[in-house]
């Protein structure tokens, strides 16, 4: 049985995180860390058991996902999107292009990204238009994490007449009709996002992944905005482990990280609200890194520094996967 947590942790403290001050200053991921993730198999953690994937329970997935995010968040951030492709292939009912690319994409030799962001909101920012063979895609996909870096993307766009979701595959490429705008964040510069503005995007039915109700998207939704609330509690983790380097004593932070991470499941489980525990997540990413920066002086403010890096990415965590129920609860509880 494969230890998944151990194998995580390994990856994290030998690969991602001595290289993660200079991924953040060079805005540029190695190669070297993105085959260390496929080389453990941590590609296919999302192929379901019955297609072959891995036995790992939720809480060996949070542990491993916190870790690696501990270790570098913009290597994590980027390679978290790809078992959004690989779950929508397990599901898919076009046998011929799951044919076509899942042993590749289970083994991570064929990456993915995925852009759910312009089918989410109400009016939707990004419109499927159902055309003789397939579809025509119009509107913007506003944050795409990973661009110069997958090889493919899934792109998700809001049926303009009955609302349902269209998920299609692509080349993440730019097209004539697809066109691309960096976006230079304030933390994981090398996860590459962008916004794309896609105009008039004809997408044959060989490249769609499948077309879903709007509740089964929202319920997919809800279990990735609980996963992503590991990158705020990952970062929190590694504050701790700086702070203890430093010999400050971190234990009510670590009781306070144990009573976020119950409130994440059992919110996940229906007994709690989501969007408060993604807040309460945030907010002890950032007070964590404030008070790394306040432990490490004056070093912290020389751009660069692991602290300063921290800073940034717990800030990032604010807005990073959000949504304006998470907005709501972090501004009632800042305030």
């Amino acid at each position: 049985m494969t230890h998944w947590p151990e194998l995580a942790r390994d990856i994290a403290e030998d690969v991602l995180f001595p290289a993660a001050d200079s991924v953040d200053a060079d805005g540029m991921i190695p190669a070297n860390h993105f085959y260390a993730l496929a080389d453990a198999g941590l590609y296919g953690l999302a192929v379901p058991t019955e297609l072959g994937g891995p036995t790992i329970d939720l809480g060996d997935l949070v542990t491993v996902v916190e870790t690696l995010c501990g270790g570098c968040l913009a290597t994590t951030f980027t390679w978290m999107q790809h078992h959004g492709v690989v779950a929508a292939l397990a599901a898919s009912t076009n046998h011929e292009l799951k044919e076509r690319f899942w042993d590749e994409v289970i083994t991570g030799s064929v990456r993915g990204g995925v852009a759910y962001a312009g089918a989410i909101p109400q009016p939707p920012l990004l419109y499927a238009r159902r055309v003789d063979g397939g579809y025509v895609l119009d509107g913007v996909a506003p944050f795409v994490t990973g661009w110069g870096i997958v090889d493919v993307l899934q792109l998700s766009a809001r049926d303009e007449f009955d609302d349902s979701i269209v998920h299609v595959l692509v080349d993440a490429a730019p097209t004539a009709e697809i066109g691309v705008e960096e976006l230079p964040l304030i933390a994981a510069r090398g996860s590459n996002t962008v916004r794309l503005r896609v105009d008039g995007a004809r997408i044959p039915d060989e490249q769609v992944v499948g077309v879903v109700e709007p509740e089964v998207f929202a319920a997919g939704q809800t279990f990735a905005s609980w996963l992503n609330g590991c990158m705020a509690t990952g970062v929190a983790q590694r504050c701790r482990l700086e702070l203890g380097e430093l010999g400050v004593a971190t234990g009510a932070f670590d009781a306070e990280a144990r009573m976020v991470r119950d409130r994440l499941d059992a919110a996940l489980a229906g007994e709690g609200d989501l969007y408060a525990a993604r807040a309460s997540a945030s907010e002890l990413a950032v007070r964590s890194a404030a008070a790394l920066v306040t432990a490490t002086g004056s070093a912290a403010s020389i751009s660069g520094a692991t602290a300063e890096r921290l800073m940034r990415e717990a800030t990032l965590t604010l807005v990073a996967a959000s949504r304006p129920q998470i907005r709501a609860a972090l501004l009632d509880r800042l305030s």
